[in-house]
């Protein structure tokens, strides 16, 4: 355990009570790096500070498919497409914790479009497949837009799954986040996330060509990923607010 982040748990810290959607997260993908901090801060916006663990910054590329829809929809309206993030974790002003967006892939134009407008995050279109292999999961994503070639193909095999006894500070730190933060047009921002823990498991890279972390502005990644699977959670995201 690290005594030293006692707010590390896998159980939301704060409830969403008017959702502004509702997702579900499936076959979800957690790839992790460490990273040097200062590489990492130089590309947060002001009022965010690089959110370590064990000294480094760690930055994530995380593949899954979304199914989205408003709270009052009927479940068969919800959109569904693949979505790939890649990600840092930060602490904010207020002294919050949470997750920063270097880049959001999705393979539905209404979905980007909608994301932007609401949250202003850097969502970008991409055409993007989640396909069940034997025994595995296989992402693949190539951005549609115009001189944008960052791309990424990953295949993962999941293991056995982990028990709350098996799950370490450093789990919690990189999968259970609860806010995004934002840059709005009034200033920084975030909104709020609650979902059930996550049934992780540990997982093996069998294939991973990418080049999305790269686009983000970040040097290639060095060494094996830390990698967590998961099938996924349902998610209630709330509405953005002004820190």
């Amino acid at each position: 355990m690290n005594p030293g982040r006692p707010e590390l748990s896998p159980f939301p810290t704060e409830t969403v009570e008017r959702p502004v959607m509702l997702q579900w997260w499936k076959r979800l993908t957690f790839l992790h790096w460490r990273y040097d901090p200062a590489l990492v801060a130089r590309l947060l916006p002001e009022g965010l500070e690089v959110d370590v663990f064990d000294g480094s910054a760690w930055v994530g590329l995380t593949p899954f498919v979304a199914e989205v829809r408003p709270p009052l929809a009927p479940a068969m309206l919800a959109l569904r497409f693949p979505e790939t993030n890649v990600r840092t974790y930060v602490r904010a002003p207020d002294g919050s914790t949470g997750v920063w967006f270097f880049s959001l892939d999705a393979a539905r134009k209404v979905a980007v479009l909608g994301a932007r407008a609401l949250y202003h995050l850097p969502y970008k279109l991409a055409a993007m497949s989640v396909e069940c292999v034997p025994g595995g999961v296989h992402y693949v994503s190539s951005r549609r837009e115009p001189g944008d070639d960052a791309s990424a193909d990953i295949w993962i095999e999941p293991d056995e799954a982990l028990t709350p006894v098996e799950s370490h500070d450093l789990d919690h730190f990189l999968t259970a986040r609860w806010r995004l933060y934002t840059l709005l047009p009034r200033g920084l921002g975030y909104a709020q996330v609650e979902h059930p823990p996550w049934p992780l498991a540990r997982a093996r890279v069998r294939r991973i060509e990418q080049n999305l972390v790269t686009a983000a502005g970040l040097p290639p990644p060095q060494g094996p990923p830390l990698v967590h699977y998961s099938h996924g959670v349902e998610v209630k995201v709330g509405r953005p607010r002004l820190l």
